[in-house]
């Protein structure tokens, strides 16, 4: 070996062993690296800034725990039909049993399925809220992550609150087969009957939010609100493409995109969600009168649903 291999050999030693502290470094959690400008934050710096990178704006995927720590006051949220977990109803195998996938998930993240429900206050006003998780098999809607939206929803409209979903989904689950599509129709309809009770449903799209649930529960909000940069669609970029033979734009469904072509009402940064939907609460907040009994809400017409002075 010449001694110019030496030292390149060296140097290149030298180099691994650098980078793999710094990955060793980056690890142990105490730097978060940018997926979008590669900029290294201090991760308490970044969980302080709800994980929204301080340098690019860029929103990182949170779990359902961190965003009912965002969005609910301390100490009010109250889960909802937390017993709930998945069968393999159909015996569905593709690589393995899908009734195993499911158990590896569950360990893997402390979950039953991929949502999370419950009640709690919001700024002090009282919502029912459905956290979706994109950790769980994709975010993926099966027969349990359709029962309790459900379930949600309906106990929304008999105590009259408002509800808020966070989606998060690659779509429908198709471990679940048929059985998955008709969450689509069943949540649809918990829904129309909140919305004959003239109560508020607001859908908050997060990247990424595809497939059924764009298809159903994702677009039939009374308000649409979506995070920046969020990929929101239905069928997939390349398929879309190769069925009208045409090249789609850069930005095809982005969120930017949607709000340009009205299929959400606004953008919104995480580190303002809370505020905002607070105040969007507070606008459309029922207007009874002193001598409303305690169902008002179930026969008040839609006029009166702006507060008036």
């Amino acid at each position: 070996m010449s001694l110019f291999d030496w030292f390149a050999n060296r140097q290149k030693s030298e180099q691994t062993t650098q980078q793999g502290q710094a990955e060793r470094e980056i690890a142990d959690g105490l730097w978060t690296k940018c997926p979008e400008c590669g900029v290294l934050a201090y991760t308490k710096d970044l969980q302080a800034n709800m994980m929204v990178c301080a340098d690019c704006g860029h929103h990182m995927r949170v779990d359902s725990n961190e965003r009912i720590r965002q969005l609910i006051d301390p100490k009010t949220w109250k889960p909802l039909n937390e017993e709930l977990e998945p069968i393999d109803a159909l015996n569905f195998r593709d690589r393995k049993a899908y009734k195993d996938r499911i158990q590896e998930t569950q360990a893997k993240t402390g979950l039953k399925d991929a949502v999370q429900t419950g009640t709690g206050l919001l700024d002090g006003l009282p919502v029912a809220l459905g956290v979706m998780d994109f950790r769980f098999m994709g975010g993926s809607m099966g027969s349990v992550v359709g029962e309790k939206l459900c379930r949600l929803i309906e106990y929304g409209t008999q105590e009259g609150l408002t509800v808020i979903i966070i989606c998060a989904s690659g779509g429908a689950r198709m471990q679940e087969g048929m059985l998955s599509l008709m969450q689509m129709a069943k949540i649809s309809g918990a829904l129309e009957h909140h919305r004959q009770a003239h109560l508020l449903y607001i859908p908050v799209l997060t990247h990424p939010t595809t497939g059924g649930v764009t298809a159903s529960f994702a677009m039939l909000g009374d308000l649409i609100l979506a995070e920046p940069k969020a990929t929101i669609g239905f069928a997939g970029r390349r398929v879309i493409e190769q069925t009208l033979r045409e090249k789609l734009p850069d930005d095809f469904q982005t969120s930017e995109y949607l709000l340009q072509h009205g299929f959400v009402d606004a953008i919104v940064p995480r580190t303002q969600l809370k505020k905002t939907l607070a105040q969007l609460i507070s606008i459309h907040q029922p207007f009874f009168p002193l001598d409303a009994g305690p169902n008002a809400h179930h026969t008040m017409p839609r006029q009166t649903l702006v507060p008036q002075n």
